[in-house]
């Protein structure tokens, strides 16, 4: 075992398959004490098992480590709460939390039912706040303070069948950037991950995605976000893929008009366009090139 983390405490959800077994094995040969929480189900949240977290943690007890398995649906408040007092009880504390968990249950808005909104929305971002949560109450209170590592997408700036995926995804980045700020004088830092690799999730994706990499690809940033040594990291979202590392930037106000009292829509249309105008959708040019080549009987390139 080497030591980039020795001594550290890490909890990972989702850590039973794709990035989160890849984050859990890199976490555990640096050094960490790793709880692989996994409630095992299948994309759309079906039959759950502890099976999968049993199996990465004998391989993580195997190569020497040091691991145990939590099979919870971390969608709830009670959940968070028990992975983290299970960390707490075993080994005394909690340094890092890593939240990978997550379903899709994909269709167009105009279709899509109350169910598969909940239930994707309740796994991805309630799952990140029901350990981050907890995690932040012993985090804040203890020496050196701790890591809170998020997992959005690149969906998150919008997405054609994924309303619910991408709206979550898009509250992760909010989740963790309120967080960074929150904890920060707690030594506390908070980050997210926008991977690019072939999971179970990705395999279903109906384009050639442009640049793909593997679960192994992602480790080692997040493995780096969880040290010492990124201390003075917080509040970022960085794309993983390959051999790519990638940062996002932060909203910021782009352009600004003003009238002279209170505008009437009358000015606004006049003005909007020549003064303030509007930030071109990436996915709609991405869209429009997709349409293109799926015309010219190319495969699109998502």
């Amino acid at each position: 075992m080497a030591g980039f983390l020795a001594g550290k405490v890490v909890a990972v959800t989702g850590g039973g398959g794709g990035i989160g077994r890849a984050v859990a094995l890199a976490a555990a040969a640096e050094g960490a004490k790793v709880l692989v929480a996994d409630y095992g189900v299948g994309m759309a949240g079906e039959d759950p098992s502890s099976e999968v977290a049993d199996a990465v943690v004998t391989e993580i007890t195997k190569a020497g480590g040091e691991a145990i398995a939590v099979a919870d649906d971390i969608s709830k408040m009670e959940s968070g709460e028990r992975l983290i007092a299970t960390a707490v009880d075993t080994w005394g504390r909690i340094d890092g939390v890593v939240a990978v968990a997550g379903i899709l249950r994909e269709r167009m808005l105009f279709n899509m039912s109350e169910d598969e909104w909940d239930a994707v929305i309740a796994t991805h971002l309630k799952g990140h706040f029901t350990v981050f949560r907890a995690a932040a109450s012993v985090m804040r209170k203890q020496e050196g303070g701790g890591a809170l590592i998020g997992f959005t997408s690149g969906a998150f700036a919008g997405s054609v069948a994924q309303a619910n995926y991408a709206s979550a995804k898009g509250g992760i980045v909010s989740l963790v950037r309120s967080a960074a700020v929150g904890l920060y004088r707690y030594g506390v830092t908070a980050n997210a991950i926008a991977p690019v690799a072939r999971t179970r999730m990705s395999a279903n994706v109906p384009s050639e995605l442009a640049e793909m990499g593997d679960p192994e690809d992602v480790a080692p940033m997040v493995v780096y976000l969880l040290s010492d040594q990124a201390k003075h990291v917080t509040g970022q979202v960085y794309t993983v893929v390959g051999s790519k590392i990638a940062v996002w930037n932060q909203p910021t106000e782009v352009r600004a008009m003003w009238a002279d009292g209170r505008w009437t829509p009358e000015q606004i249309a006049e003005r909007l366009d020549s003064t303030v105008g509007q930030e071109r959708m990436g996915m709609i040019d991405r869209l429009e090139q997709m349409r293109q080549a799926a015309a010219s009987g190319e495969k699109p390139n998502a």
